[in-house]
């Protein structure tokens, strides 16, 4: 008879939470960790996470704890859901208590500031692990509404096929479909890059554009989240997908969005230390642009929405200017010519 999977998520914010939630209703043991023990007991004793999801019931057997040793005990699963740029730091810590055998699961969309390497890679390097025991997950999953069972897709990335079926099985729930994908490196930049595209889109709703606007950002977004991913050797179907597209979107549009609500607030004239001042939680977008723009000059890729993003959030640069930047780059077609690229 084959036991019980058991699972560890580090990391209770609303992501980190809904996916043990989705684990927990997949029929996995799960343990949350928090680094702040009255998180951890309003899990334990109230079932819920009043700080990132009010009013949201967790499941009776999501268990949390504040001790980190305790959370990944026995583990088949070591889900990782911190921000990106404290993820090496944090994992460099927990190597000594990760079970042999366990797969290490990243939730975090971003590209490390310094080394510019995707999550996957400093998860590997850190831990001293093959890449086949790292899977990725990506997707159009906004927190709040898969913790409240609204129906929803994702992607389980990894190099191992086993591996993501494995994930895809414990994750697979009526409201939660997971579907796998090997590439990884198309899955993760989706992530990451998207998150700078909706800063821009954020920006344009706060200045009080339409919808030509945001789809323009999208759009040409899209294309450079695909040439980054090309020079890096990624599928270029990936992100016609749900780690790309879709992952896009959702973002882009929804005000659930950390990253789109960030914008909104610099585009009706906040400064940026005010809303910095005020996002108590992670926004992704806001670290990454920079270490995203430093990884496409590595490899010669025009991203001028990115480069654009980094010039408002960490250059000065007015969201009025950016857009007015934007749109008098010199003109081009918008892709290149089938005949010409057979010459």
């Amino acid at each position: 008879m084959v036991g019980v999977t058991r699972a560890a998520v580090l990391g209770s914010g609303s992501w980190g939470t809904t996916y043990a939630t989705v684990l927990a209703d997949g029929g996995s043991d799960v343990t949350l960790w928090s680094r702040r023990p009255e998180v951890a007991e309003a899990v334990r004793g109230r079932h819920e996470n009043p700080d990132y999801l009010p009013g949201i019931r967790l499941p009776d057997r999501l268990a949390a704890t504040a001790d980190p040793a305790e959370a990944v005990a026995g583990a088949d699963f070591v889900v990782l859901a911190l921000p990106a740029q404290s993820l090496r730091d944090n994992l460099e810590k927990w190597v000594p208590l990760l079970p042999a055998q366990a797969l290490l699961v990243s939730l975090i969309k971003g590209i490390e500031l310094g080394t510019t390497k995707r999550m996957s890679e400093v998860i590997a390097e850190v831990a001293d692990i093959p890449a086949r025991r790292v899977v990725v997950v990506s997707g159009p999953n906004l927190a709040h509404e898969i913790a409240a069972r609204h129906p929803a897709a994702t992607v389980v990335a990894g190099t191992d096929e086993t591996a993501c079926q494995r994930l895809q099985r414990a994750t697979l729930t009526p409201y939660f479909r997971p579907y796998t994908n090997d590439d990884v490196i198309g899955c993760e930049l989706g992530g990451a890059v998207k998150n700078v595209v909706a800063i821009a889109c954020g920006m344009a709703d706060g200045m009080g554009f339409g919808d030509n606007t945001k789809a323009g950002l999208v759009t040409r977004g899209l294309a450079e989240m695909a040439r980054l991913g090309a020079a890096l050797g990624a599928d270029p179907l990936t992100f016609s997908g749900l780690a790309g597209l879709g992952d896009l979107v959702a973002t882009c549009v929804s005000p659930l969005s950390r990253n789109r609500a960030f914008g909104v607030r610099l585009g009706r004239g906040a400064s940026f230390a005010d809303v910095l001042a005020e996002s108590w939680q992670t926004v992704e977008g806001v670290q990454s642009c920079e270490s995203i723009l430093a990884l496409a000059r590595r490899h010669g890729v025009d991203m001028p929405i990115t480069e654009h993003v980094v010039q408002v959030v960490h250059r000065g640069m007015s969201p009025t200017r950016m857009l007015e930047s934007l749109m008098a780059r010199e003109t081009r077609p918008e892709r290149r010519s089938r005949r010409r690229s057979r010459r």
